[in-house]
């Protein structure tokens, strides 16, 4: 075990209990990349964090739950597991977002570790760490070395088996990312649907956003527009957690099954996050190595 470098694997979190499998997936996915590395799991979500932590100290969520494993009750944030790692003798990391796109949360974590790196101590070797490693998230990040549209280039080929599926229903495939209302990431997700369907020129493929653009009625205005009446309708969520049971697949009146379903639009839904295809965690593990062999980190 390398006991001088660790990975930390940074996810928004989730309160969903059968969605966890999804984010062990890629951390399992991770420590068989680097089986000479620690994985550090965090959940970003200061909300997300107090709900397990919470679950920590209720017998009747324990006993229903047991095979949740332990750690997720005590889960750290970013910040807390970094100093975890430095108190505990690691001078290198590698932080690997789960992120789809490099929107307002990847620039949060540029900023924690360029907080970190500025760090001057008297001394060198009393600086809290040698080296720390931002990867990218699943659709690229803003590069002169390495093109975000390989990038979105990569995560439609692992995305095949939705094609396929759209294909054989004889429906338009819809993705359901988060967005932002604050900053400007629908460019990326249009360009992913455009690659897709360039890819997989058979399947119309649309890409809409919970926050900010496109929105839902960008969506639909496409689907009329080709008068679409049938639709596989999926997250494009790192896990199908609550905006995928509840925004996307929702039995509530504004939920996207709902709505389409309203306009005579025959919808499949598709629960299924982007962790649970291991050609996608096998992305992050290779964004995560790429970080790594820049910042002049091993991993072995």
């Amino acid at each position: 075990m390398n006991e001088n470098t660790a990975i930390v694997l940074a996810t928004f979190g989730t309160t969903v209990s059968a969605a966890l499998g999804g984010i062990l997936a890629i951390r399992n996915a991770m420590a068989a990349a680097f089986p000479q590395i620690g994985i550090k799991l965090t959940f970003t979500s200061g909300q997300v964090r107090r709900i397990w932590h919470r679950r920590a100290s209720d017998e009747a969520y324990l006993a229903e739950h047991r095979g949740i494993p332990r750690e997720i009750f005590k889960i750290q944030g970013i910040l807390a597991a970094i100093a975890t790692l430095q108190d505990r003798g690691y001078t290198s990391l590698v932080i690997q977002p789960t992120l789809v796109a490099p929107a307002e949360e990847f620039h949060d974590l540029a900023a924690y570790v360029r907080g970190l790196l500025s760090i001057r101590t008297m001394q060198p070797r009393c600086q809290p760490f040698r080296a720390i490693a931002l990867g990218r998230p699943l659709l690229g990040a803003y590069s002169p070395d390495r093109p975000y549209t390989d990038d979105i280039r990569i995560l439609a080929q692992a995305l095949a088996d939705d094609a396929a599926l759209a294909r054989r229903y004889g429906a338009a495939l819809v993705y359901m990312g988060h967005g932002n209302r604050f900053f400007p990431s629908g460019g990326l997700y249009l360009e992913f649907a455009a690659c897709m369907r360039q890819m997989y020129p058979e399947v119309l493929t649309l890409c809409g956003t919970v926050e900010g653009f496109p929105a839902f009625d960008e969506v639909l205005a496409d689907l009329r527009l080709h008068k679409v009446r049938r639709a596989v309708i999926k997250p494009l969520l790192t896990v199908a957690g609550g905006h995928a049971l509840r925004d996307l697949a929702g039995s509530q009146e504004d939920s996207w099954k709902s709505m389409f379903t309203r306009k005579k639009i025959e919808v499949l839904p598709v629960l299924k996050g982007l962790s649970e295809y291991p050609a996608v965690t096998r992305i992050l593990a290779d964004h995560a190595a790429q970080a790594a062999a820049e910042a002049g980190v091993e991993l072995c």
